[in-house]
């Protein structure tokens, strides 16, 4: 079910944590969200990765068995930058309730039309943060993947979303670490040597390292539950969980109860 709001203006978008620039690439690509060959095909194999492991460690959060056949029915999941919905419908399919946000009006459309073509439920609204915090609304899992990258204030961003999530609740955050090596695989070779991802996809000023991330979240008072680093074979192009965060990673955090 689309819920969208009139496009922001810039003017508007300066002051609400988005970068327009961010806002402007992406809404060039939006068209291509489910093309599992076109400029997004990194994100549809990593969302096979992150999928099962959003899957397993939520049931064992929550206590559910990761074999049933909607293990995380009764769930409320907000999907924050949920561009075409490529996750939020993997998360539907497993039964639970999402609410997928982005800013880029294109993507919420993209993903509606999708969904409601597969006949999944997924509310998607284009809303940002500041907005939804307004409401009071609170969700059980909170889903930052691949987005504090892209905004002015991370520090902010994050803490904004914190107020979003349930008490228990689970916030997964999925984010490129910044050093030599990201700048390396995530900038050169990813968008200029490989040519995986459109110039401009990434700034490797604004990547976020596992530490920066882990001390807000506890000055959140989130108890950091687990870790894990992403890599990718570049021949076969397939990714797996790592042991080394050098690059791509995944958090997740427990708020108290």
């Amino acid at each position: 079910m689309n819920i969208t709001n009139p496009p922001l203006p810039t003017s508007d978008i300066r002051g609400q944590n988005i970068d327009p620039s961010e806002v402007e690439h992406y809404k060039k690509l939006a068209d291509t969200w489910w093309d599992p060959t076109g400029p997004f095909w990194p994100l549809h194999r990593l969302n096979t990765l992150r999928v099962h492991f959003l899957k397993q460690r939520l049931c064992r959060e929550f206590g559910r068995d990761a074999e049933a056949s909607k293990p995380l029915k009764g769930l409320t999941i907000l999907d924050i930058g949920c561009g075409g919905g490529i996750l939020s419908e993997s998360m539907a399919v497993l039964g639970a309730t999402v609410h997928g946000i982005d800013v880029v009006q294109r993507n919420i459309a993209v993903a509606d039309a999708h969904s409601a073509a597969r006949g999944l439920e997924v509310e998607y609204e284009t809303v940002d943060i500041n907005q939804l915090k307004s409401r009071a609304r609170i969700y059980d899992v909170v889903l930052n993947m691949e987005v504090i990258e892209h905004v002015p204030d991370y520090s902010q961003f994050l803490r904004d979303t914190v107020c979003l999530l349930a008490p228990g609740g689970i916030m997964a955050v999925a984010t490129i670490n910044r050093n030599l090596i990201s700048w390396l695989f995530a900038i050169v070779g990813a968008e200029y040597v490989l040519g995986w991802l459109p110039m401009g996809t990434h700034r490797w000023q604004k990547f976020v390292k596992p530490d920066e991330v882990i001390h807000i979240l506890r000055e959140e008072t989130l108890e950091i539950r687990e870790s894990s680093g992403v890599s990718v074979n570049p021949f076969n192009r397939k990714f797996k969980l790592s042991d080394q965060m050098w690059v791509n990673y995944m958090l997740l955090a427990r708020k108290p109860a």
